[in-house]
């Protein structure tokens, strides 16, 4: 009975050695591919490392400015303040100027008849 099983076994260690075989040449076939697919995207990881290692400057300088930014707020303020009083300044004589127009057009056509 020890051949039969023997025989027998050995026909499952012939299966599943050509599984490996196998999956060793399906294996190999991929890692062939894999440094043509890396090279292809050697370009992105290579981008993408330079903004990973620029994003700390990017993120200090843009913090820098929105305090640059608030601090200038109150000035902002003023200088919007001051331009508004200057343009009601400018106004004023304009629409002054517009409204004695307007009356002496009216002062010069002659009444309507009824």
């Amino acid at each position: 009975m020890a051949a039969p099983s023997g025989s027998t076994s050995g026909g499952g260690k012939e299966g599943s050695a050509k599984a490996i075989v196998a999956d060793q040449i399906t294996q190999a076939a991929r890692l062939t591919k894999l440094p043509r697919s890396l090279l292809d995207k050697t370009s992105t990881i290579k981008n993408t490392e330079q903004v990973l290692e620029q994003l700390p400057q990017v993120i200090s300088a843009l913090d820098a400015h929105m305090d640059s930014g608030l601090q200038s707020v109150p000035h902002l303020e003023t200088v919007i303040q001051l331009l508004a009083n200057m343009e009601s300044c400018q106004l004023k004589p304009l629409s002054k100027a517009q409204f004695s127009r307007e009356g002496a057009e009216i002062l010069d056509q002659p009444p309507e008849a009824d």
